[in-house]
């Protein structure tokens, strides 16, 4: 049995971690901590835990900890877990600095300890069978795609327009970070290839604080991406879709076919091929292949790491899409394109 601990008591822990925690066979969930001390009571009040006092306490009680801070606590928080021998399950994006990435991928490795982080995207079942049928040529060679995440913003989520999200010390980016890093690692993870060219415009077109003051983010942003194997295509994020319902769909045309995936509620998958054959998924058609999954099945892909079961959204993983979500802000900033350099294994720890 894992003894588990979660640091950062805001909504997603509330919502996300301490319910798929809670609810899982496979480990106990121990105590909280957040440097609001009452946040931490009353989600220990709440899943029958332990409220602790300071973060380092947890840790020493616990076998792996869950990241839910702000995005510029991410880095500090997971390396002294890290470093006291814990598994660490970190919200995204992973880090606010390139080098805080690297640094935490590099103690993750140094500790022998399992690094995640929590791209959900990667574990809903129509994005493993669309990932599933382009890996056996069901679309032939990707050519081009484009894929986007957008919704009202992170207020509508955190229930205050004060949010941390809108802080740029804090969060460090906003759309583009909060919403990019989704359908960056998404597009590597469906095509399974690195991208290695980005071009992006990032702007604050609405977002205000409360009083008016605009937010110091982007609270949209337009990425160019280019893959390795020359497959060109869009990420488009918005925390300014008013009026609609969340869209999370992404697009993949092929040499011999082109896959729709969540463009239509109602056929969250559709394939269509150019000697005119169409195929669907409805929703019923796209369950998790774990017989047992609970919720996102983050809580329970991060179980199985621990055991050591291979994650696609590993530090390695993570890293490489945080490449391209900090180039993408490079590009956007200078007004040029940025070639990324990913390097193999071996270099990448040295």
């Amino acid at each position: 049995m894992i003894n588990v601990g979660i640091i950062g008591c805001g909504k997603i822990a509330a919502l996300r971690h301490a319910p798929e925690f809670s609810a899982n066979n496979g480990c106990r969930l121990v105590g909280f901590y957040d440097f609001v001390p009452f946040r931490a009571q009353a989600l220990a009040d709440q899943f029958d835990a332990k409220a602790f006092g300071s973060m380092q306490c947890l840790i020493d009680n616990v076998d792996a900890v869950s990241i839910c801070t702000a995005n510029n606590a991410h880095a500090a928080a997971t390396i002294q877990a890290l470093n006291c021998g814990r598994h660490v399950l970190c919200e995204k994006p992973m880090a606010t600095t390139l080098k805080d990435c690297e640094d935490m991928a590099q103690a993750a490795r140094a500790a022998g300890r399992v690094l995640m982080l929590g791209h959900d995207q990667l574990f809903m079942p129509v994005h493993q069978k669309a990932r599933a049928l382009i890996a056996a040529g069901a679309i032939g060679r990707p050519i081009t795609f484009r894929t986007t995440f957008a919704h009202a913003g992170p207020e509508s989520w955190t229930g205050t327009g004060n949010t941390w999200f809108f802080d740029k010390r804090r969060a460090a980016m906003g759309a583009l970070g909060d919403l990019g890093i989704h359908k960056t690692d998404l597009i590597r993870f469906l095509l399974g290839e690195d991208i290695v060219r980005v071009n992006a415009v990032t702007a604050t077109l609405n977002k205000t604080y409360p009083d008016g003051s605009p937010i110091t983010v982007d609270d949209n942003a337009v990425c160019i991406y280019e893959m390795e194997s020359g497959a060109t295509g869009t990420m488009q994020v918005s925390w300014t879709s008013y009026g609609m319902a969340e869209d999370n769909s992404t697009r993949i045309c092929g040499t011999e076919g082109t896959l729709h995936i969540m463009e239509d509620p109602a056929l969250p998958l559709i394939l269509e091929t150019k000697d005119g054959a169409r195929e669907c998924w409805p929703p019923d058609a796209l369950l998790p292949m774990e017989a047992h999954r609970i919720g996102t099945g983050v809580i329970d892909a991060f179980l199985s790491a621990v055991d050591g079961e291979p994650s696609p959204a590993d530090s390695t993983s993570a890293l490489r899409s945080m490449r391209a979500i900090f180039a993408a802000e490079e590009s956007a900033l200078t007004g040029r394109a940025i070639t990324i350099r990913h390097y193999n294994h071996e270099e990448e720890y040295q």
